[in-house]
C-alpha cells in the first residue's frame, strides 16, 4: 500500500468515525454507555484515527505537487490564518447556544463577538485552515489531509445545526434566524449589528498569540522562503 493510499484510508476513518459518532450513532451509544462512557469511546476513536492520519501523513512527502502558490499569495494566506486563529480562540469562550443535555429550551442571548460573525466559528477556523492549505500546495498528501478537514468541518456544521434544533427547539430556530453559517452574512443581511461582530479581547489576544506561535514554528518549514528563513 502506497503512503498516499494509506493517508486516504486514515483520513476517511478519522472523518467518517467522527461524523458517525457525533450524530447518527450518538443517541444509541450514549444511551447504552452513558454520557461518560460515550465520551471515553469517542475520545479513544478520535485519538486513534487522528494518530493514524498523522502517521500516514508523515510517511508521505510533498514531491511532484500539482501547484505551488506564488510568493505574493503567502502574506494573504497568513492573514487568513490569523482570522482562523481568532475564530478558533473566540469559539472556546461562552458559546451562548451550547446545547447542555437536559437544559430548558430557553431564549438564547443575542449573538456577539465571533458568534455574530458566524454561528460556527470553530468549524470556520478549520474550513479556512483547509482552504488556505489547499491553495498553498497541490501535493497529494496535502490535498488529502486538507480535504478531509474541510469535509469534517462542513459536515459537522450541518450535523450540529440539526442536533441543536432537536435539543433546543424554538430557541435554536430563533438563534439560527439571527445568525449565519457564512461569515458576516447575518450582518450584511441586517440580522446582526456590525458592532456586535467585533471579536472580544480573549478572541483577539488568544488568536494573535496562537497565530504568532504557529507561524514562527510552521512557516519556515513550508513557505517558499523557508530556505532563507532557516538560515
Amino acid at each position: 500500500m502506497t503512503p498516499t493510499v494509506g493517508l486516504a484510508l486514515a483520513a476517511f476513518a478519522f472523518v467518517g468515525t467522527h461524523l458517525l459518532l457525533s450524530h447518527p450513532l450518538r443517541p444509541a451509544l450514549a444511551g447504552r454507555l452513558g454520557e461518560r462512557g460515550f465520551a471515553g469511546l469517542y475520545s479513544l476513536v478520535a485519538a486513534l484515527t487522528l494518530g493514524w492520519m498523522i502517521f500516514a501523513y508523515r510517511a508521505g512527502d510533498d514531491m511532484n505537487p500539482y501547484w505551488i502558490a506564488p510568493y505574493a499569495w503567502w502574506p494573504f494566506a497568513s492573514g487568513l490564518m490569523l482570522v482562523a486563529s481568532i475564530l478558533l480562540a473566540g469559539s472556546l469562550v461562552g458559546n451562548p447556544a451550547f446545547p447542555h443535555p437536559g437544559a430548558e429550551r430557553r431564549a438564547i442571548p443575542a449573538p456577539s463577538g465571533v458568534f455574530a460573525i458566524t454561528r460556527h466559528p470553530m468549524n470556520w477556523s478549520f474550513i479556512l485552515w483547509a482552504l488556505v492549505h489547499l491553495s498553498l500546495s497541490g501535493s497529494p498528501r496535502n490535498l488529502i489531509a486538507a480535504a478531509g478537514i474541510l469535509v469534517l468541518a462542513l459536515g459537522g456544521s450541518i450535523g450540529q445545526d440539526r442536533k441543536k434544533a432537536r435539543l433546543l427547539g424554538e430557541a435554536w430556530r430563533d438563534w439560527q434566524a439571527r445568525t449565519s453559517f457564512i461569515p458576516f452574512a447575518a450582518v450584511l443581511g441586517g440580522r446582526a449589528r456590525w458592532r456586535d461582530a467585533i471579536p472580544g479581547a480573549v478572541a483577539l489576544a488568544g488568536g494573535i498569540a496562537f497565530w504568532a506561535l504557529a507561524t514562527s514554528w510552521h512557516a519556515p518549514l513550508v513557505s517558499p522562503l523557508g530556505d532563507l528563513l532557516s538560515r
